[in-house]
């Protein structure tokens, strides 16, 4: 039994956790760095510890003080949530060694998924469809020219640990590869101790698509739908939705299908999300494709989405799991989707600019009303610290379909204030406004062309 939860993280999702562990009657733990002393996760959860300074690797990185913050409250389980040592694999051991319950896969399964390579292989092995390209490292130019002529130009070539967009360049042609491989390889070892690279076909125009998925802890795996991600800048995503319009229901249940049977196969428990790229739709009676490009052994900042359109409560369904309940015991019953659900992530950032706004908040007015959920652990003369991440909240709304969806979103971000910082809400209020995104017809180069059309008509 789980009785006590250490949650290793800060913020919106620490307080998610913290909610999941009072419905659920299990005692919560926030650690928190002195940044974060006056924090909402802090004053909610059942006891609070001081982990270390404001700096990341000295307080929320700090395995040491992470355990030993565990130990002194005496928890049965951490859930690290997202981000900071969600899939470290390292941590994941140090818990299991500790005999303090990791809520996320076993160590081995977290390092398998979090080298890029690795887990495309593992997926090919499965039958998921990869795109084609390179049988692991890359291990120089040369060896990189030889497999983007057998799969042609364009090309990308990608860092084998890591994410968020560092460690990959673009190659279109032979010429400009040497100098893009060195670029990329000394990215990737700079970001992640690892230069490690290896190259697939590059699909242009793709869209984004994930599927959430949950596994317990004997055998069972089910597919809980899509989510479409493809609104991103610099590939950090700005708005999720669920379900993707560009999805069929029968390209919906194969996908997910070959997910439980693969993920049962290797191993994998908990939550997690599988991410793909669909190409570009340029006939309509073409069926579309999905090729796998990354696996997250965690819960994403996305996840309420997928729990507005299925009711389930995905945080909840983590911590039982980890209890060693069985799916049928979680779920209760078969996946039903309802209606659409879209979530802005609220940035503290100049909307124009991309820039970090730290500060004092001195208004806080979140909207609510009918089917709008706010995620947030941001408050009226609180302050957002220049430490961490920008994500301040997330606005989810869900309608009986899409349409009705964009127009509650669209009445909730007109409804929310926030004063004393810079928030990117000017920002998803313009997209929400923009044609091309209210009929569908996006990719995830549509931020850039948005911001450069929105400078030409200046």
């Amino acid at each position: 039994m789980i009785n006590k939860i250490l949650v290793a993280n800060r913020g919106e999702i620490a307080l998610r956790v913290i909610c999941a562990c009072k419905e659920l009657g299990i005692r919560s733990v926030a650690i928190y760095s002195e940044a974060d002393r006056n924090s909402l996760h802090v004053r909610f959860a059942d006891e609070a510890i001081c982990i270390g300074p404001p700096q990341l690797a000295l307080s929320y990185l700090n395995i040491p003080a992470v355990i030993s913050a565990a130990e002194i409250a005496n928890v049965d389980a951490i859930h690290p949530g997202y981000g900071l040592l969600s899939e470290n694999a390292n941590f994941a051991e140090v818990c299991e060694a500790c005999h303090v319950k990791f809520i996320g896969p076993t160590p081995d399964v977290i390092r398998l998924m979090g080298e890029k390579e690795k887990a495309r292989a593992a997926m090919k092995q499965h039958g998921v469809p990869i795109l084609p390209g390179s049988d692991g490292v890359v291990a120089s130019a040369e060896e990189a020219r030889e497999w983007a002529r057998t799969v042609d130009f364009p090309v990308i070539l990608k860092a084998t640990a890591g994410g968020g967009g560092r460690g990959m360049r673009i190659v279109r042609n032979e010429d400009e590869l040497p100098a893009l491989y060195r670029q990329a390889q000394s990215e990737a070892a700079a970001a992640f101790g690892n230069g490690d690279l290896y190259l697939e076909k590059y699909v242009e125009h793709p869209r984004h698509i994930e599927f959430q998925v949950l596994a317990d802890e004997h055998g069972n795996v089910v597919s809980l739908g899509e989510r479409e991600c493809s609104i991103q800048r610099r590939h950090q995503k700005l708005l999720e939705e669920s379900p993707s319009v560009r999805m069929t229901p029968e390209l919906r249940q194969e996908i997910g299908d070959i997910l439980s049977k693969t993920l049962s196969q290797v191993g994998y428990q908990n939550a997690g999300t599988v991410e793909f790229l669909m190409d570009k739709d340029t006939d309509t009676d073409k069926e579309r494709r999905l090729y796998f490009i990354e696996m997250n052994t965690r819960i994403q900042v996305e996840h309420p989405v997928t729990e507005m359109v299925t009711d389930v409560d995905l945080v909840k369904s983590q911590i039982m799991i980890a209890a060693g309940e069985k799916m049928a015991d979680v779920l209760h019953g078969p996946i039903v989707h309802r209606g659409h659900a879209i979530e802005c992530r609220i940035n503290a950032e100049h909307p124009e600019k991309f820039t970090p706004s730290a500060g004092k908040i001195t208004t806080f007015n979140p909207p609510g009303g009918t089917g709008v959920r706010i995620d947030t652990a941001a408050y009226a003369e609180g302050t957002i610290p220049p430490y961490y991440d920008s994500l301040i909240a997330k606005l989810i709304v869900r309608g009986k379909d899409r349409n009705e969806a964009l127009s509650r979103m669209s009445r909730a971000l007109g409804m929310f204030i926030v004063e004393g910082i810079h928030t990117t809400i000017p920002l998803h209020r313009r997209i929400l406004a923009d044609p091309d995104f209210l009929a569908g017809n996006f990719d995830t180069g549509f931020i850039e062309r948005f911001l450069v059309k929105k400078e030409t008509a200046r």
